[in-house]
């Protein structure tokens, strides 16, 4: 398979699943305005998804369409990491899924934006600007709650204590990716790693919050192998294409 088209899919499909995570609190919010904020960035991320898809298609020139990419194929095809499609839980966890989220794409996209292929490039730039605000709107809320009340702070260290084992799989690298890098076409998620530990530990110690300690991390996220979440996110998304093959909106 096409490195460049594995890396699409990885780059979409965390975008994707991520989106639709989102979207299950549109309408659920604790008020409108906040309702209205993590609607649109579930809209933002799904838009994200949508320009990859349409790259990749293009790319792979088989016929199949960024829809039958997105939605029609198996459960093992999809690499995104494991940390999207782990639960909403609570709102406290939900804003930690997206800071985490935001502070990883907004590294990935600034890299990209350098990117010696100037269509992802071009899709970099634009959905920088974008993270860069779920980023500022997320921290906000990360140091509301650490800083508020005693049953919210204790909602957000429970989130923290939950998943934050998940956290270095959104790094993990796609097939093919290292020769991406090579040609200065991927980012090298190694360093952008490294970077990640020292924003978030920077803003841990502002939120007032004790950075996590336990070194150890979930394996074999963009594996094909995934959370006992993701059957369920699969049959939400897929079922309008598999109850009705070849719907168009």
């Amino acid at each position: 398979m096409n490195p460049l088209y594995n890396y699409l899919l990885k780059l979409a499909d965390d975008s994707f699943i991520m989106g639709q995570r989102l979207s299950a609190w549109c309408g659920e919010g604790p008020y409108l305005e906040e309702d209205i904020a993590l609607t649109n960035i579930a809209l933002d991320e799904l838009g994200q998804a949508n320009n990859f898809y349409v790259y990749a298609s293009r790319l792979l020139d088989d016929g199949k369409s960024e829809d039958d990419i997105a939605f029609l194929r198996y459960e093992h095809e999809y690499v995104n990491a494991h940390w999207v499609e782990l639960p909403n839980e609570d709102y406290a966890q939900t804003i930690l899924k997206v800071y985490v989220f935001a502070v990883y794409q907004k590294l990935m996209y600034e890299a990209l934006s350098n990117s010696a292929n100037e269509e992802l490039s071009a899709i970099a730039q634009k959905s920088l600007k974008e993270v860069r605000y779920h980023y500022t709107h997320s921290a906000s809320w990360m140091k509301i709650f650490a800083q508020g009340t005693e049953e919210s702070r204790t909602r957000l260290v429970k989130g923290i204590e939950n998943i934050w084992e998940y956290t270095k799989g959104l790094f993990a690298k796609a097939e093919g990716e290292d020769d991406l890098v090579a040609l200065n076409i991927a980012s090298n998620t190694d360093a952008l790693y490294e970077e990640f530990l020292v924003i978030t530990q920077k803003d841990f110690a502002d939120f007032g919050l004790e950075y996590p300690s336990n070194p150890f991390m979930q394996p074999k996220s963009r594996t094909g192998y995934h959370t006992e979440y993701f059957g369920y996110i699969l049959c939400e998304l897929q079922y309008m294409q598999r109850a009705y093959p070849g719907c168009t909106w």
